[in-house]
């Protein structure tokens, strides 16, 4: 089975604490005092406490760590030139969520490196170790490699593919387009550059996604050929798919 981790694990944790706690202090409450005010206040921090925890508890698994949400890396691998690709690099590819999702349409014969900077701060469990054991499952052999968007410790032209799936958002606006000039200089001229995104642009930007990533994409120089909405089954707004090659 695979296991993805846990996202805002810390945070989450902390939240189901203080329910915890709250709920504790309404027993002891009501334990210690009798009387009619007390044992309701007692009542109402338990209720109020142990709703916060078991709704905590309930985003832990929200996604579970264990499923894949396949169809949205279908949708970008439909796009992308995989069938010939001998070098595929996945940017940010945490604990192989992503590296799972491009499997089935991977060639057999490629070799595939996945980077992180394999920081547990989000991801509970986010390693070079768990990205390459649910790699494995899935029948890929991967290189994981600890490094940073923004740097690619790659030579110029080093890949066929190169994707990044849900993980430019999470860098700072500034430095999106280093990112991006960084996916096109290691992509090959005659490969492909493809974003999985949520539907996110950074707080001060008045555009629509697709058109904020069209822009950062295009000023990279990447030219692009494929941007596609993909519907979400959660019924949020919809992932953003982004096909470009170097121009």
């Amino acid at each position: 089975m695979y296991w993805f981790g846990l996202y805002h694990w810390r945070r989450r944790f902390r939240a189901v604490g203080q329910g915890l706690v709250v709920a504790l202090v309404g027993v002891a409450l009501a334990r210690r005092r009798s009387d009619r005010a007390s044992l309701a206040l007692g009542a109402a921090a338990v209720a109020l406490g142990g709703i916060r925890a078991v709704r905590t508890v309930s985003t832990l698994f929200s996604p579970p760590p264990w499923r894949l949400e396949r169809y949205k890396y279908d949708a970008l691998t439909r796009e992308l030139p995989l069938d010939d690709a001998e070098r595929v690099l996945d940017v940010g590819c945490g604990t192989g969520r992503s590296l799972v999702g491009l499997a089935p349409r991977l060639p057999g014969s490629a070799t595939v490196a996945g980077l992180d900077v394999f920081d547990d701060r989000v991801i509970l469990g986010n390693g070079a170790r768990l990205a390459r054991r649910n790699a494995r499952l899935a029948g890929v052999a991967v290189e994981p490699i600890r490094g940073d968007a923004g740097s690619l410790p790659f030579a110029s032209g080093a890949f066929d593919i190169v994707t990044a799936c849900r993980v430019l958002h999470d860098l700072p606006s500034e430095r999106h387009g280093d990112a991006l000039e960084e996916l096109r200089r290691v992509c090959r001229a005659d490969g492909a550059v493809g974003l999985l995104e949520l539907p996110l642009v950074p707080d001060a930007v008045d555009a629509s996604p697709e058109r904020y990533w069209r822009t950062r994409v295009a000023d990279a120089g990447l030219a692009i050929q494929t941007v596609e909405r993909v519907p979400r089954r959660d019924g949020g707004e919809p992932y953003i798919v982004l096909v470009a090659t170097p121009a």
